[in-house]
């Protein structure tokens, strides 16, 4: 299946509203849509995308108030990428876990909660994977203020 004719594909199986951008191949949708059309996108012989390649995160800052979570999928035997958008809102990122779908996906969602605060509801395992569970904050948000010290070890320096 072409890329263009996935929105339309999803369109007539599951009705909701999207946005389609061909040069960047990415489709912004309903979070609340992103397990079902993953699962289906996977399931599906007609599109087969059996990779999760990443997950990435875009904050957009306490003023716009909303994050980005982006999903880099890949169709091995089709060799095409997609991309698939949600816009969350930044002061309570929540959005379902993919990881049922991709196993992959635990350690990527993993990730994007410890740095950004996303919380991925069904994630089987969801606590920091880099940074100290007790670490205060999550450092890749816009407005982080960093820690001077931890367990009274110096970590940031006036210079």
């Amino acid at each position: 299946m072409e890329l263009s004719a996935i929105q339309a594909f999803l369109q007539a199986e599951f009705g909701f509203e999207s946005q389609w951008e061909e040069e960047l191949s990415r489709l912004t949708l309903p979070a609340e849509q992103i397990l079902p059309v993953c699962d289906f996108l996977w399931k599906n012989p007609a599109t087969y995308f059996d990779s999760l390649s990443c997950i990435t995160v875009i904050d957009q800052g306490p003023e716009a108030g909303k994050m980005e979570v982006i999903y880099t999928l890949y169709s091995i035997p089709n060799h095409i990428t997609l991309h698939l958008r949600v816009i969350l809102e930044r002061s309570a990122p929540v959005v379902s876990s993919v990881s049922s779908v991709w196993r992959t996906a635990d350690w990527h969602e993993r990730e994007a909660f410890d740095f950004f605060g996303i919380e991925f509801t069904g994630h089987p395992d969801l606590r920091r994977i880099l940074l100290p569970e007790d670490w205060e904050g999550h450092p890749l948000r816009k407005d982080y203020v960093e820690q001077t010290k931890y367990h009274g070890i110096q970590v940031k320096y006036d210079r």
